[in-house]
């Protein structure tokens, strides 16, 4: 007796996935894997910034009634004298800060990238040692070391007959004060920046310059120069967003009046006075307008600066 086999079915197989089919859930994906940064970015960033114009149209208070009032802010806001001592405080703070700061840092890069060092990575990574300290532990060094009458560099001016500087409650004093802070804590962040762009040029390019006879005044100007205009060009950009945008420092130097920054408001910042209308006045309002000039300031300004660094770039 033989037994008849019979085959097993053959198992059905799904039909291939149409190459367009298959394109749209690649497109898809893609748009999956990023979604969640723009999800975050519209509830905490465009949002706020959004509602900021919004608001500034209102006379907003925020435990009682807000009024539609227009552009009644903004023109309050221009004829303020406190609004443009603000803005020029703004403007001087971030011109002192921000120019010696990448002067340094570009000088310091092309030093550090071409001397012949022991422990060369620790003299390297010690330059993140003021980017890491506390704004308010530098506050007070630099308040102790600017003091009027005990402190380090007005005892260094008292030796060749100059009399004591109040640096706090001078305009000028309390502005570069305030500047030598900033310096202080973002050189260093900068100098590896400069410093990692450097290592990808080729050390033989630099040999090669010395050898047709270039001095390393030459091999700066033409080699490290204009091997780090992208970087360049990055930190002017966002050193500009944070020197505009300049709170914490002037708000721990004044003592007694954080908020005005002095009893003259000699180093008030815009983002300080519109903390003191916004939080101080509850004018959330005309805090708003504030912050609508703030921003607009910081967009001219750096797109100034954008502008100015590429065109450096394109003639040279």
């Amino acid at each position: 007796m033989t037994a008849t086999l019979t085959p097993a079915p053959s198992a059905t197989l799904p039909p291939p996935a149409s190459p367009k089919g298959r394109r749209l859930g690649e497109r898809l994906s893609a748009y999956a894997y990023i979604a969640p940064f723009f999800v975050l970015f519209a509830v905490f960033g465009l949002f706020p910034f959004a509602f900021t114009f919004y608001v500034a149209l209102f006379d907003w208070n925020p435990i009682g009634d807000q009024v539609f009032i227009g552009a009644d802010n903004f023109t309050r806001m221009f004829a303020d004298p406190r609004f443009w001592n603000a803005a020029g405080n703004t403007v001087s703070i971030w011109f002192l800060s921000t120019v010696p700061q990448l002067l340094l840092a570009l000088v310091l890069a092309h030093v550090l990238n071409h001397a012949r060092l022991r422990f060369a990575l620790f003299f390297r990574m010690s330059m993140l040692v003021p980017y890491v300290t506390s704004v308010a532990a530098t506050a007070i060094v630099f308040a102790q070391l600017f003091d009027r009458d005990y402190g380090l560099l007005n005892w260094l001016l008292g030796l060749v007959g100059v009399e004591p500087v109040d640096f706090v409650q001078s305009t000028w004093g309390s502005h570069l004060l305030i500047a030598t802070m900033v310096v202080w804590r973002w050189f260093g962040y900068t100098t590896l920046l400069y410093l990692a762009s450097l290592q990808s040029v080729p050390r033989a390019v630099f040999e090669a310059a010395a050898i047709d006879g270039a001095g390393p005044w030459q091999r700066f100007r033409h080699i490290t120069v204009p091997s780090l205009r992208p970087v360049i060009i990055f930190t002017v950009v966002t050193s500009t967003i944070g020197g505009l945008q300049i709170f914490t420092e002037p708000l721990l130097i004044a003592s007694g009046a954080p908020l005005t920054c002095g009893a003259v408001r000699q180093c008030q910042t815009l983002t300080l006075f519109l903390y003191e209308q916004g939080f101080g006045q509850f004018e959330f309002g005309y805090g708003s307008a504030i912050g609508v000039a703030l921003f607009a300031m910081v967009v001219v300004i750096a797109a100034v600066n954008y502008l100015l660094s590429t065109r450096i770039k394109a003639d040279r």
